[in-house]
């Protein structure tokens, strides 16, 4: 695909736009170095930046032309090569020989979100990760309140079963808390036991996005930030933490109305993570089959 100046500036102002309109303000309020305990993990524990949302990328297979003025900020961000500039579509576009140097990325992306995908959604863990987390624990994770205390807390995880299957959360839980989780998990288990009704296993989706840029289009990493922020919502809303002075509504797992609300809204996101999964595993399948052949010795 050939975009010329015009197409391609419209397509980033878009983007622009769009990420003005999810996060502008959080965004505004950060440079002045203000915490938010709900966003600035998907920056902080993802070890993201803000430009890995905010840059425009076309994705592999697209030249951009234009005056050599517009296209030079990509000649300056990493996987990007001018095209010859001898040809009728001269311009830039993602260095086939990137693309290359990423086929492991992409094999080792695509089994974990294959494997997660091949699962049927487990919904009854009600997101007593983040309680476990605080389990007799001397402090929290987060400087906010516990909405019921530290003995009612604690209360709650005596009162239900730990089901966590993500490892990346569980690695986390206090020391009294992991013997009460159902699986010891470990690092192997990512491949072996993320399933699709996880909201961290939906929010990594984000991070198998950007981790890729250049070789996917921007607004596919944004559809997956989009979805981790909504996954984040709802895992700090059900978490023990009191966030209401930062308009977060808790989802009150403790009862049974909490619990009906929390599964209700994680099935919804399980379903846009589904079709957002699918997506990136077809895209990665595309790369995969326009990976250049080694040269011959």
């Amino acid at each position: 695909m050939v975009l010329d100046v015009d197409d391609w500036t419209a397509r980033r102002a878009v983007h622009t736009d769009r990420v003005e309109q999810l996060i502008g303000p959080y965004l505004q309020a950060r440079r002045t170095g203000a915490r938010h305990p709900v966003l600035d993990f998907l920056f902080t524990y993802y070890s993201s930046r803000p430009s890995h949302i905010r840059r425009w990328h076309p994705g592999f297979g697209v030249v951009l032309t234009g005056p050599d003025a517009d296209t030079a900020g990509f000649l300056r961000t990493r996987g990007y090569r001018r095209t010859d500039p001898g040809a009728a579509d001269a311009g830039v576009t993602v260095d086939p020989a990137f693309l290359a140097s990423r086929s492991r990325a992409l094999a080792t992306t695509a089994a974990l979100l294959s494997a997660t995908a091949g699962r049927a959604p487990r919904l009854g863990c009600f997101g007593l990760h983040e309680w476990a987390m605080v389990y007799h624990a001397d402090e929290t994770r987060h400087d906010l309140p516990l909405r019921l205390g530290a003995a009612g807390t604690d209360a709650v995880v005596e009162s239900m079963p730990l089901r966590c299957t993500h490892f990346d959360a569980f690695r986390f839980f206090t020391d009294d808390a992991r013997p009460r989780n159902e699986l010891n998990l470990t690092p192997a288990d990512r491949l072996r036991r993320d399933q699709p009704g996880c909201l961290h296993a939906t929010m990594d989706l984000y991070r198998a996005c950007f981790t890729l840029t250049p070789l996917l289009d921007a607004s596919l990493t944004l559809d997956a930030f989009e979805l981790a922020r909504d996954a984040r919502d709802l895992d700090m809303r059900a978490s023990p933490y009191d966030l209401r002075n930062l308009g977060y509504e808790p989802v009150p797992v403790e009862t049974s109305a909490g619990r009906a609300r929390y599964v209700r809204e994680q099935s919804a996101l399980t379903e846009r993570g589904t079709r957002l999964r699918a997506e990136i595993l077809h895209r990665i399948t595309q790369l995969t089959a326009a990976v250049p052949d080694p040269p011959a010795h």
